[in-house]
């Protein structure tokens, strides 16, 4: 009797154990795609925000009177003709092509997404894998030998890059809350800078037709952004993850734009800032295509995208790489362009500012919905060479690797 209860007692618990695990994270089955959708959408991510990075690249920070004197207005690829920095290209006058952080924060982010499950992130190993990647930089850095200091400047580059995420990350995993709540105060001088958005898409692919998840679970990795730039970078993830539904339309994606996991509507006097930016993003669009009779409102003569970009004038942050204006800027190509993929990137690489970064943005959110296929084949062609063959960074096979990862094969 004894013998039998015991093998009861045994078997219940088994049962037990069973039950609480996790269920498997079905992405097929929350997106309706196929396995080679699901590839062509993840490599559009990749490649769209890379397409957007270098074609913003050449005049990063630019005033949009400079570009037009010296570029005239922009709608294709063009060389770097520029300085290196750590946030910049690393290797000076890249060809058409070629691309800046913003491409390496989604690779650096798909290798951190490889190392997590299906359904679910640790934030901590985000925290890991910037550290990895910088100490890396380091160890070059330290076997270097030599009297020529060129080596030595550009190894500088890879360690400046990510120098301030590593004065937070190390207290971080720490759980030295003072001190980590100290370097986040001191991250980029405190300034709301667009931390989270420089890998928005890259997260959000990794949770695609489930834009709720997408900012539940990009939302943990939000711990560089500062106040209201948090729900910023996860809506964003949303966005992209809306996107990568069969069948998603244009409504999907600003549908995601109104999830509100963390209730930032609740808060008192101030409400949600990010759903401001977007009642501003659409009264900019309608109030600007009031200035011209017929379509198209894009071309250097047009007098409604001229009005758009005043409007935007106003917005503008002490900081072009401040997260609320990247959002607004961001926000108002798509809608401005009917959320066309190239349309939406030549708005904002002419409007200037930080616009490497805003099309690198929107790159990847309208690549995810898209999908690598239907991106422009010159463009997207030329990306893929430069930086495999340049860079070395292989965005195909990174698209492949994150595939085969969600899919558990």
């Amino acid at each position: 009797m004894n013998k039998l209860l015991l093998v009861f007692l045994v078997l219940a618990l088994i049962s037990c154990k069973k039950t609480e695990e996790t269920p498997t994270y079905d992405v097929l089955q929350k997106s309706s795609l196929s396995e080679s959708q699901l590839q062509d959408k993840i490599l559009g991510m990749l490649v769209g925000s890379a397409i957007g990075d270098a074609m913003g690249a050449p005049t990063e920070m630019w005033s949009r009177e400079s570009i037009a004197l010296e570029y005239g207005f922009v709608e294709r690829l063009d060389s770097m003709v520029r300085e290196a920095s750590p946030e910049g290209i690393w290797i000076p006058n890249l060809p058409a092509g070629g691309t800046t952080d913003d491409t390496r924060w989604k690779v650096l982010a798909a290798n951190y997404l490889l190392g997590q499950k299906p359904g679910s992130l640790d934030p901590k190993g985000f925290a890991k894998q910037i550290l990895k990647t910088y100490e890396s930089s380091l160890e070059k850095f330290k076997s270097l030998d030599s009297q020529d200091p060129e080596p030595y400047e550009k190894i500088m580059l890879e360690v400046n890059w990510l120098s301030e995420w590593a004065k937070v990350s190390y207290p971080f995993l720490d759980n030295n809350l003072p001190a980590f709540v100290d370097s986040l105060s001191k991250f980029y001088g405190g300034e709301m800078v667009c931390a989270g958005l420089l890998y928005a898409p890259a997260i959000g692919a990794f949770f695609p037709g489930d834009p709720e998840k997408a900012y539940r679970e990009g939302y943990k990795l939000t711990f560089f952004d500062l106040g209201y730039a948090r729900d910023i970078s996860a809506l964003s993830m949303a966005m992209t993850a809306a996107g990568m539904k069969a069948g998603a339309t244009k409504s999907d994606l600003l549908a995601s734009l109104r999830l509100d996991p963390e209730k930032y509507f609740e808060s008192r006097l101030v409400g949600r800032t990010s759903h401001r930016i977007l009642k501003d993003a659409l009264w900019i669009n309608e109030e600007a295509k009031k200035q011209d009779s017929i379509s198209p409102y894009l071309d250097s003569k047009s007098k409604a995208l001229a009005y758009a970009f005043s409007l935007l004038d106003q917005k503008q942050q002490d900081m072009p790489f401040h997260a609320g204006e990247i959002y607004i800027q961001s926000l108002t190509a798509m809608i401005y362009a009917d959320f066309d993929f190239k349309n939406s990137l030549i708005f904002l690489v002419n409007y200037g500012r930080d616009n490497d970064t805003t099309a690198a943005l929107v790159g990847g959110i309208l690549g995810a919905w898209y999908g690598f296929e239907k991106l422009p084949e010159k463009e997207r062609i030329q990306v893929l060479k430069v930086s495999k063959e340049v860079l070395g960074i292989d965005l195909e096979e990174k698209a492949r690797q994150l595939t085969t990862h969600l899919l558990g094969n």
